[in-house]
């Protein structure tokens, strides 16, 4: 059995797709398609159903996907020591990422890990329309190896998690608003509003509904936004009102930010990896950097939060 076999195995179970599979890993789809069938006549079962619609694992594909995972993990490793030896780190290094991502200069840390280990191959993966829970299921399933991630509340299981930076939020309405004239608001006079917010997934939207469930309370969401540069002009031009951490508050006389005096909202960035998997040479360097590059609150501005 080639470890080739099972990296493509592993690539179309996480892509449900020969074809998308054969783009993340840079060959044509005809050598996934061979692989995949060289594998399938080695184990003498079926792991994957086709047509033209989906490509699911069969159970005999359930059954191999984790212990696929397991041995990829584990050559890896194997590599990563030979690797030490001479001092120089190779492979390549998955790293999960929300779209601009607030409380750590991203660019820098990657710059800086690149300059240092310019053998190894970085692939950055942005969080799709589920956000924080999808960077974590994809960390589970193999697909990265670490991620930054924002968490509400309880850490995502199975998961590592650290907190890098925690940051409050606010409320933030239309300049022309009539709460604008307030100083303050609790969650009961905002409950009627429309809101704006990200999609079920992301870290704040979880935390924003536990809030209002705690407090009994039930609101309207009007749109979902993945960005919150864009959430914020959305509510600058009246659109609804949104709660967002205070360094995101857009810097615009169009609106105006007001604490909520009767829930504590907070945001907070993590870097995670997945508990289950042996943590590569790679990720350990690329966490040793982490710290030098978190932007405390007191500094900075306009950062991004999910």
């Amino acid at each position: 059995m080639e470890l080739r076999h099972l990296e493509y195995f592993v690539a179309v179970a996480g892509e449900r797709s020969f074809t998308r599979a054969a783009a993340r890993l840079h060959v044509v789809q005809s050598a996934v398609s061979a692989a995949i069938s060289a594998l399938e006549r080695e184990l003498g079962a079926v792991l994957f159903e086709r047509s033209a619609q989906r490509v699911v694992l069969t159970d005999a594909g359930e059954a191999l996907l984790p212990r696929a995972r397991a041995t990829l993990d584990a050559a890896r490793a194997a590599r990563d020591a030979v690797h030490e030896v001479g001092r120089e780190l190779r492979g390549t290094l998955v790293v999960g990422s929300l779209s601009g991502v607030g409380g750590i200069d991203f660019a820098r840390l990657l710059g800086r890990f690149h300059a240092e280990h310019p053998q190894v191959n970085l692939r950055l993966r942005a969080a799709t329309w589920d956000g924080s829970a999808g960077l974590a299921r994809s960390l589970v399933e193999g697909e990265l190896d670490v991620a930054f991630l924002g968490v509400s509340g309880h850490p995502f299981p199975r998961l590592r998690t650290r907190e890098l930076v925690r940051l409050p939020q606010v409320l933030v309405v239309p300049a022309d608003h009539p709460l604008a004239r307030r100083d303050s608001v609790t969650l009961a006079e905002v409950a009627g509003e429309s809101f704006i917010d990200y999609p079920l997934g992301y870290a704040t939207r979880t935390a924003n509904d536990r809030a209002f469930s705690a407090a009994g309370l039930e609101r309207t969401i009007a749109l979902e936004a993945t960005d919150v540069t864009v959430a914020g002009n959305f509510v600058s031009h009246g659109l609804g009102v949104a709660i967002l951490p205070t360094r995101a508050v857009p810097r615009s006389p169009l609106c105006r930010a007001l604490p909520v005096t009767d829930q504590s909202l907070e945001w907070s960035l993590h870097v995670a990896t997945a508990s289950q998997r042996a943590i590569g040479a790679a990720t350990r360097a690329l966490l040793e950097l982490v710290d030098e590059y978190v932007d405390e609150y007191s500094g900075g501005a306009g950062g991004v939060s999910r």
